[in-house]
């Protein structure tokens, strides 16, 4: 109770969640009167961090910001307003479209979030769209980050639950490529209910032009697919191919990179790797608490005298891990629950590959849901709308996802199509 009651005072004044993770745990070794344990306390924060799978996450991270000081993110959003910027509604399809490809670069949603923020609300409101409409196709379009890959979430989940991290990235091609055909479906509601205006059709010749400057780019995601499908490398040794083709390009091809830009290129890499690094360690001793209070055994016992159906299970699934978005940290929240409900799931006779991809697929949808919703706050500071308003300008944005969740949900086939086939060529 002492323990309960710490966890939820540390979380409402705000004391990041990695912080509550370790603090809890002490306070929990000592009143519980297992004091032995803490002699495990360093062995346990190392373990959580020497898996060999987690090397990807840094390496990722560096790709991504190569990629950035390189000048992809103006020559990806040039490439699709080429192709998609004369429909009604242009510039909203142009986020789609730039998010989707930037998705397979990055790997972070909320990275994406203020990146694109800052680069397409100023274009969209000089064209004439309201800045909260702008900011909210930006946030939900940058929720691709995290579902196509190569995504963070997903190493993270793999890592936790001892899936391949191939197979969680092939896995997630394909809702990936749902979610944004549905905004863009919303887009065309959108377009003609609201008039939204458009740009004036490009020849095919800056067309042609637009797509071999993002060439380049664009080979680094087909790279890693090929490169894991084939067996040349691991999913993680594909994080350090990506890095040295986002060197080549920037440095040999775009010459947008410099020399000067690494210091600053790795002290972001690090201080994002530290903070996630930190999370996981912090995670893997709360992990104590969970073990020694047999939180998975109950919870797998209740669950079971609620339904023995294994679709009633997943619906359940979604609203627990909605509502536990709405009051934690995404990353935090799928490190804390990966460990604990994973197992219930396979109780339950579904498909471990399958049930990643819909906590993910959850995971990144809270991100947009109040009151916690990182990538709400980042979209509202970043693209100067109040809160409130950004609410109410993302809601039918979310109903999409939501819709695109419970597909996913209920059509298992439709993820597990792309692992399974590769798993058959094998």
């Amino acid at each position: 109770m002492i323990t309960l009651l710490a966890f939820m005072i540390l979380l409402l004044i705000g004391v990041p969640i990695s912080i509550v993770l370790g603090v809890t745990s002490i306070i929990y070794i000592f009143t519980s009167g297992n004091i032995e344990l803490i002699s495990i306390v360093p062995q346990r924060i190392y373990s959580g961090m020497e898996a060999f799978s987690l090397i990807a996450i840094p390496l990722f991270m560096m790709a991504g910001e190569l990629m950035n000081s390189g000048g992809i993110t103006t020559r990806l959003i040039r490439f699709a307003q080429s192709i998609v910027g004369h429909f009604k509604g242009g510039l909203a399809y142009v986020n789609v479209t730039a998010n989707t490809f930037l998705a397979s670069i990055l790997g972070s949603s909320l990275a994406q979030t203020a990146m694109m923020c800052r680069v397409m609300v100023p274009a969209m409101e000089k064209e004439g769209y309201k800045r909260e409409f702008s900011a909210a196709t930006t946030a939900s379009s940058a929720m691709l980050g995290a579902i196509l890959p190569p995504s963070m979430i997903f190493i993270i989940y793999s890592v936790g639950a001892g899936v391949s991290i191939g197979s969680m990235f092939l896995a997630g091609i394909i809702p990936g490529i749902l979610l944004a055909i549905s905004f863009m479906l919303l887009i065309v509601y959108f377009g003609y209910r609201l008039n939204l205006p458009k740009s004036e059709k490009k020849p095919l010749k800056i067309v042609v032009s637009s797509f071999l400057q993002v060439v380049p780019a664009l080979s680094v995601p087909t790279v890693i697919i090929l490169g894991i499908l084939s067996g040349v490398f691991t999913a993680t040794e594909s994080a350090a191919i990506a890095c040295v083709i986002a060197i080549i390009a920037g440095l040999f091809i775009y010459k947008e990179l410099k020399i000067s830009d690494f210091p600053k290129i790795l002290i972001n890499t690090t201080l994002t790797t530290a903070t996630v690094t930190l999370l996981i360690s912090m995670a893997k001793l709360f992990g104590l608490v969970i073990t020694f209070e047999r939180i998975p055994q109950l919870l797998a016992e209740w669950m079971t005298t609620l339904t023995d159906n294994p679709l009633v299970f997943l619906l359940l699934v979604n609203l627990f891990v909605l509502i536990v978005g709405m009051f934690i940290d995404g990353i935090a929240a799928l490190i804390i629950i990966t460990p604990i409900i994973v197992p219930i799931a396979l109780l339950f006779g579904i498909d471990p590959i399958h049930f990643g991809i819909i906590l993910c697929l959850n995971i990144v949808i809270g991100s947009l849901i109040p009151p916690v919703g990182a990538g709400l706050f980042i979209a509202s500071s970043v693209a100067n709308v109040k809160i409130e308003i950004l609410v109410k300008a993302v809601l039918p944005f979310l109903a999409v996802a939501l819709f695109v969740l419970l597909i996913v949900t209920y059509w298992p086939d439709l993820v597990l199509w792309l692992p399974q086939m590769f798993t058959a060529s094998t």
